[in-house]
């Protein structure tokens, strides 16, 4: 993506289903869940830049010793450095009177990080300062362990305010409002409620301390998570660890945010993505599968697990920017999801060369796009075999002929070089500009001047701006005839409200086009409608997107085509057209993640709803500020 955005958050969870002694007799460490879950995190380290922490808890500790570790960090190479500190704990336990790296008890009482149970979780902040308090996993603390609560996820709620306000009701006094900490809360005080109703249940007919052995055996997890979620509004796969050593992880009803399993006789592991289990465990993708939208995987204190229904499923939405542009794309099957994005795009990609191959030259934008750029080639390889063979058949031409045509390739060059060593964030904003303008360098005489179309291949346009300030400059220089301009996905219209960084709509180059539109053909008064509508209707908790009817005065080509005129620079020689993804195609391409609701408007919660009208009213009333 030529025009990074900030995105979600990655989780790692492991639970060792047998003693660490097993561990330690089998693998010859104390230290095997400590390198799976590194192995994870560094390969979800696409997932999160901003933060990184790690958590573990010890099962079956004496009284009096520490069960609950954490580190937290939001320096440069974080996963490195959370790592390191916990190998150096191995080496400085090795000074320690009685140490013995091959005795789990020994260990499990002298030094941290030696438990059963870990959580890993990698941070971009999507709003709010970056400090390391904003990191997770967090830490909700109390002396009974059952009532500790460690949590992360990967998450965004809509309704914030509406959470807070319950919270209030219940009597609490939260620190913040933010959805990190209303969330946490919910579910503390129904862990709080739980263990107080086993308590009462025996008060009076045991000792406390027995007891406080039934709470843990006894608690009702799928009882306290269908009570703490069934309010929750937005997108998120979160992670719980209590101290006495059970878990949960919990999927939204509509699978928004992912969360993939693996189980065996030894471990139980979740993470936000395959490839994180597959290169950890070495385990085959088939053996790797989802969370279901709605249910909680529940693991509780003795290793046995269960996954059961804590919201009722309902419509599957799985973000769709998973598969385009977030997760790592050596996952098998969104390897060649996105090779059929370039594919599909293949007849809209020759209408605009005017099926001038010969004098075309194909490149793609480092380094997101570089798996669609193969399936475009692919599609073009298919359609020149199948010309070939219509022209033998028919015109039955000279063995010269053939061979002439069989040899034929599409031109392809890398014409697009980021240079990773600008970074435009150091620049303040009058500079800013003009490092963004020498971001990308390019490669010099492959083409042939006032002859040659470039065709260069972006996994999205979000604003626009790079292509404008850089990238089509810079690819003028190359005094090509014309530049095909093509985003593997389709015009972003809409904020997002679950996890990406996209919630002011003026920023999205295809809400400006439309706006462009609106004044040229002096319909200007239908935004002035939306915007009354949307007062009117704001305190409704069912809202239509009232932006979607803005966009279908127009339509998908005449937006496309205002982009092309917004993005030109000043001055641009060649002609240009930029090319857009079609949701049909991307649904094809990708049909098991239909989150589309940053391209079509139709989002699965009311929360989102209630975020795109928001940002509308932002925008109609010049706020820069979020929508949620």
């Amino acid at each position: 993506m030529s025009e990074p955005i900030k995105h979600e958050c990655g989780i790692a969870h492991i639970r060792l289903r047998k003693p660490l002694q097993y561990y330690i007799d089998k693998y010859g460490t104390a230290k095997y869940a400590v390198s799976k879950l590194y192995v994870m995190m560094q390969k979800q380290s696409n997932r999160g830049q901003d933060g990184v922490g790690v958590a573990n808890i010890k099962i079956g500790v004496e009284p009096g010793k520490r069960y609950i570790s954490r580190y937290r960090t939001i320096n440069q190479q974080p996963v490195d450095e959370i790592f390191g500190k916990i190998a150096k704990k191995f080496e400085k336990a090795k000074k320690k009177s009685g140490y013995n790296k091959k005795d789990a008890d020994w260990l499990k009482n002298n030094m941290g990080f030696t438990g059963e149970v870990w959580l890993g979780h990698l941070r971009y902040g999507t709003h709010g300062k970056n400090s390391i308090e904003s990191c997770h996993p967090f830490l909700r603390q109390n002396n009974w362990r059952s009532r500790n609560l460690v949590m992360a996820g990967n998450f965004n709620m809509t309704n914030v305010d509406e959470l807070f306000d319950l919270l209030l009701k219940l009597g609490q006094h939260p620190k913040e409002k933010t959805d990190t900490v209303t969330v946490m809360e919910k579910i503390g005080h129904f862990i709080d409620e739980e263990n107080q109703r086993i308590f009462d249940k025996y008060n009076n007919k045991k000792e406390n301390s027995e007891i406080t052995e039934l709470i843990e055996d006894e608690m009702d997890l799928q009882r306290v998570l269908k009570r703490s979620f069934k309010d929750f509004d937005g997108g998120y796969a979160m992670v719980g660890l209590l101290g006495h050593g059970a878990s949960f992880v919990v999927r939204d009803p509509n699978g928004i945010r992912p969360a993939y399993k693996y189980i065996d006789d030894e471990v139980i592991v979740v993470a936000s993505e395959k490839q994180a289990i597959k290169a950890a465990f070495n385990v085959n993708y088939d053996e790797i599968d989802e969370i279901n939208p709605g249910n909680a995987l529940i693991v509780h204190k003795n290793g046995n697990y269960e996954e059961v229904v804590v919201r009722k499923a309902k419509e599957l939405k799985a973000c769709s920017f998973e598969r385009i542009y977030f997760s790592r794309g050596n996952d098998p099957e969104i390897y060649q999801e996105r090779k059929m994005l370039g594919k599909l795009l293949v007849p809209q990609i020759l209408k605009a060369i005017n099926f001038d191959l010969k004098n075309t030259v194909f490149s793609y934008i480092p380094n997101s796009a570089e798996v669609s750029f193969l399936g475009m080639m692919q599609g073009l390889d298919e359609y020149l075999m199948k010309k070939q063979k219509e022209v033998i058949i028919d015109k039955k031409p000279s063995l010269d002929d053939i061979d002439q045509m069989l040899s034929f390739r599409p031109r392809v060059e890398k014409l697009v070089i980021k240079d990773a060593k600008l970074r435009t964030f150091i620049a303040d904003d009058s500079s800013r500009d003009d490092l963004v303008a020498n971001v990308y360098d390019t490669t010099y005489e492959v083409i042939k001047k006032g002859v040659d179309t470039l065709v260069v291949i972006d996994d999205s346009i979000v604003r626009g701006t790079t292509l404008e300030k850089s990238i089509l400059k810079m690819l003028d220089k190359l005094e090509p005839k014309k530049i095909v301009v093509v985003s593997s996905a389709p015009q972003i219209r809409y904020p997002d409200c679950y996890g990406i960084d996209m919630s002011k709509i003026r920023e999205f180059v295809a809400f400006r086009a439309m706006l462009s539109l609106m004044k040229e053909r002096f319909k200007e008064n239908k935004l002035d409608e939306a915007y009354h509508q949307v007062l009117a209707n704001v305190d409704s908790k069912d809202q239509p997107n009232y932006v979607q009817q803005l966009y279908n005065e127009f339509t998908y080509d005449e937006v496309s085509s205002k982009i092309t005129e917004i993005v030109r620079p000043d001055g641009l020689k060649a002609e240009l057209e930029v090319i857009y993804q079609t949701v049909e195609n991307l649904h094809e391409a990708c049909p098991k993640n239909l989150g589309d609701w940053y391209f079509t408007g139709d989002y699965p919660t009311p929360g989102g709803m209630r975020v795109v009208n928001k940002a509308f009213v932002n925008f109609m009333e010049g706020k820069e500020v979020r929508a949620y």
